[in-house]
């Protein structure tokens, strides 16, 4: 099997982190990377687990060097993915689940082409406004902000090859396994032809060269 990374975008408050925490929890298959990022950590939050919390000139210092397969600034942070860290975990034959932004997948797909694209949706836009109050962590600026941020993620969907609604958690993480499955189906049925086409056009070759001799 060829580990591929897989991007699940969102608008904020769109639920993908909660679906690629479910899919790692269920899945032996499914590695995580460890973001980068300049905001401050939240309660409960660890070192190395949940982020890398760097200073910012620390990380610009990384970015200027390239360690970065990502990076974008959302909301006055920095946010970022390693690619040792991309690396890490498909060195262990694992695919690695990005939980990132637009931004920050546009980049990342050049970085790594053969990345699955998904899409996150909420069922509606009374929910997603719904979710993004609720976090009551956030001034009514830093809220207007995401609301802005919402919107241009949004208009960004018809870059994905995928769209999961995320109207019922359990489907949504079932969807997204589904997708999964049928990449590594699709990828390994591929390179099982290319080598079968391989195997025949030495067989042919080898019968012209017998003929012309």
């Amino acid at each position: 099997m060829n580990p591929f990374p897989i991007i699940m975008s969102a608008p904020s408050g769109g639920g993908k982190t909660t679906i690629a925490k479910e899919l790692l929890r269920r899945r032996s298959d499914l590695g995580y990377s460890v973001s980068c990022t300049t905001r401050a950590p939240r309660p409960g939050e660890i070192d190395g687990k949940d982020y890398y919390f760097l200073t910012r000139d620390e990380f610009l210092r990384r970015r200027h060097a390239g360690d970065f397969a990502e990076s974008a600034e959302v909301h006055g942070n920095l946010y970022g993915t390693l690619r040792s860290e991309i690396s890490r975990v498909l060195d262990t034959g694992k695919h690695v689940v990005m939980d990132i932004d637009v931004q920050g997948a546009r980049q990342f797909r050049v970085a790594f082409p053969e990345s699955v694209t998904i899409f996150v949706l909420p069922p509606t836009g009374e929910v997603l406004l719904d979710r993004l109050r609720n976090r009551k962590t956030e001034s009514p600026q830093q809220l207007a902000a995401r609301l802005d941020s919402a919107l241009e993620e949004l208009r960004a969907v018809e870059e994905y090859e995928y769209v999961v609604v995320n109207d019922d958690l359990e489907r949504a993480v079932q969807s997204v396994g589904s997708i999964l499955d049928a990449e590594v189906f699709s990828r390994e049925r591929v390179s099982g032809l290319r080598h079968q086409v391989e195997a025949l056009i030495q067989h042919l070759q080898a019968e012209i060269d017998h003929h012309s001799s």
